[in-house]
């Protein structure tokens, strides 16, 4: 038993090792910065578990009204289907993001992916269709460090890959959201592990489900 945590250790450290190489994130905060104003922001959604939005949810919406209220970005893209609950994750992200002050017209909203590398992948593409030229990749640390990689291989465009700065959203952590969730519960929910297999479900985080006709 210690022998097999040991080397899932091993293997996560290598994991992780692979994919944070690279600029710090407050390098990477600068070089988007140099860039402003970018287009849009995509921010990958996260579940609303019992209808109320968690810690590492709240962190992304934060980050992404900060950016929009710096002016380095000039608009939000909020993206996720209701996947493991019923509220669907885009449309909630965007009514809280709009308690928070980003106004609904600076705001896109994609309901179609279910897997992180979709939220970037779908989320460009309607982006894309909505007349925006630069991108950024707005959330935490984690999830920028294994999206950058996607990114280049499967996104025509640059995208600015902009891990959260936690210090920089400290004073916002205290903003109570909460909305009315009958406004984003899906109708037809099912969860997503009774819809996909684990392999399935596996090709998804992998963006090996992508269609091209998604949005």
């Amino acid at each position: 038993m210690i022998r097999y945590f040991l080397l899932a250790g091993i293997c996560l450290w290598l994991f992780c090792s692979c994919y944070f190489l690279g600029p710090s994130a407050t390098k990477r905060y600068a070089m988007a910065r140099n860039a402003q104003p970018i287009d849009v922001a995509i921010v990958p959604g996260l579940p609303l578990y019992h209808g109320q939005c968690d810690t590492l949810l709240k962190t992304r919406i934060l980050w992404s009204v900060f950016l929009y209220k710096k002016g380095l970005v000039k608009n939000i893209l909020y993206s996720g289907n209701a996947v493991y609950t019923p509220w669907v994750e885009g449309r909630s992200m965007a009514l809280l993001a709009m308690q928070l002050g980003v106004p609904a017209e600076h705001i896109l909203i994609d309901t179609v992916a279910e897997h992180s590398t979709e939220n970037l992948f779908y989320g460009h593409k309607l982006a894309r269709e909505k007349g925006m030229k630069t991108f950024a990749l707005a959330t935490d640390p984690f999830q920028c460090a294994m999206l950058y990689k996607f990114s280049y291989r499967h996104i025509p465009d640059k995208v600015h890959i902009i891990p959260v700065l936690y210090d920089s959203i400290r004073p916002m952590l205290g903003a109570t959201l909460a909305i009315d969730t009958n406004l984003t519960k899906s109708a037809s929910f099912v969860p997503l592990e009774e819809r996909q297999t684990y392999r399935d479900r596996l090709k998804g985080t992998r963006g090996k489900k992508i269609t091209k006709t998604g949005n």
